[in-house]
């Protein structure tokens, strides 16, 4: 059997498990377990098992994510998505489809301090879905707007497939966390004028008018908990005050404090935080052992490297190569979640790109290429046939059909669509604040 052969044999194997619902973590583990005794017997198999855990999670910059990932469920329990929620609508109530819009605006705000996609989803939702039923919103637009704006939880930083990338690729966090913030801007405008013109292309999806609250002191003084917490975790790694690490720290506490002050989060709730906390990052890290153990078995076949000696060779266009790869992960999205997908192919993509001229230095082609990953990986959050997004909102949406919300999400998609593409032919935009770091 040829390299490439066995290579094959391992993803068809993996695919295979996740057909049959086996988890991701284990369908990766045990293809990659078996592509690695195959090629190597079972003592030097076991031999790196035995340090596989260790190695792994020994590593300080991967605790980076359960606080992250604690610093969301402080917010989400500590009542402070509704007061963003009532500002958000109060700023964007006076145009058509504007309690649509403020949702993607406390999404993107939201999304500031939780990095993660389907808490940002759920916990919006939780919240806007009944304003926006009350309002005469149909459940389409609903659905979809809600869905798509709960990928602009990792499009806007802090991200944490793009903590993973960062780690992977050995590159710098807050460098990676500078470049997102103007996609992420982007994306957030685009979603507003995406619902602009569909309520007014496609008629009964909004109300023509909306009795929302207007914007007051006391609705402004909501939002101060997540533009103080924003200010002084994303100020204090820019400044130099703190490491992305220490950042995540700060921004969980800091979260915690607002949450008590709030007086929303009970001893229940506090318990649930950790609790919830606990099961992400479990599911995170055994996902990062079972890519372990399958990347390990790829890199004995050798064919990571033969596939970027191989696309140097063909002299293509590096932004073609881009674009497939781009592609591919598009595909990759309809069978696998983000983590697993960044986990799987970035030891294998991130060489062949790294041997591509695009113009730039190394460090901004690392930088510009977890952009753009990071952008796909947000529309893998709502194409069909998996989109787990859309699947979280309507599930909190009992009256709306699937086929609805998959409905609703259409001009998001084809929001993301010109978006990735002017990233993918404007590299400088993710760069452009990445100027301002020592």
């Amino acid at each position: 059997m040829t390299p490439i052969q066995l290579a094959l044999l391992i993803f068809g194997v993996m695919l295979f498990l996740m057909v049959v619902r086996v988890p991701i973590a284990g369908a990766m583990f045990i293809a990659g377990a078996a592509g690695f005794v195959l090629q190597s017997g079972l003592a030097p198999f076991l031999n790196f098992v035995n340090n596989l855990a260790f190695a792994r999670l020994a590593n300080y910059d991967l605790s980076v994510i359960p606080l992250f990932i604690l610093m969301g469920h402080f917010a989400t329990q500590g009542g402070i998505s509704k007061a963003l929620f009532q500002f958000a609508a109060a700023v964007m109530g006076r145009f058509k489809g504007g309690l649509a819009m403020g949702a993607v605006l406390a999404c993107a705000a939201f999304g500031a301090i939780c990095g993660s996609s389907v808490a940002t989803a759920a916990t919006i939702t939780g919240v806007a879905l009944p304003e926006m039923k009350r309002h005469g919103y149909s459940g389409r637009l609903s659905t979809g707007t809600l869905a798509a704006g709960g990928t602009l939880g990792i499009l806007i930083p802090p991200s944490v497939p793009l903590v993973i990338y960062a780690i992977l690729t050995e590159q710098n966090i807050a460098k990676l966390f500078a470049a997102a913030m103007m996609p992420g801007i982007i994306a957030m405008v685009g979603y507003m004028i995406a619902i602009a013109i569909y309520v007014r292309v496609v008629p009964g999806q909004a109300p023509d008018s909306e009795d929302v609250e207007k914007l007051t002191f006391e609705s402004l003084k909501g939002i101060l908990p997540i533009a103080t917490i924003f200010i002084i975790v994303f100020g204090g790694i820019y400044a130099g005050f703190f490491t992305p690490t220490e950042g995540a720290a700060v921004g969980a506490t800091s979260t915690f404090v607002a949450a008590l002050l709030k007086r929303e989060l009970t001893w229940a709730k506090f318990l649930e935080c950790f609790h919830a906390t606990a099961l992400s990052s479990a599911m995170i890290f055994m996902i990062f052992m079972g890519a372990d153990v399958m990347n390990a078995s790829l890199a004995r076949t050798q064919v990571p490297g033969q596939l970027a000696e191989m696309v140097v060779a063909m002299n293509l266009a590096p932004l073609m190569v881009v674009s497939g790869i781009l592609l591919l992960y598009v595909v990759l999205g309809a069978v696998m979640d983000e983590l697993s997908m960044l986990l799987l192919t970035i030891p294998i993509f991130f060489p062949i790109i790294m041997k591509l001229n695009f113009g730039m230095t190394p460090e901004h082609t690392a930088i510009w290429f977890g952009i753009m990953v990071l952008m796909t990986v947000g529309f893998g959050m709502l194409a069909p046939p998996v989109g787990l997004n859309v699947y979280v909102v309507n599930g909190m949406a009992k009256d709306v059909p699937l086929s609805e919300s998959y409905k609703g999400i259409m001009p998001f998609l084809i929001s993301d669509t010109l978006r990735t593409l002017l990233l993918l032919f404007f590299p400088g935009i993710s760069l452009y604040l990445i100027q301002y770091l020592t």
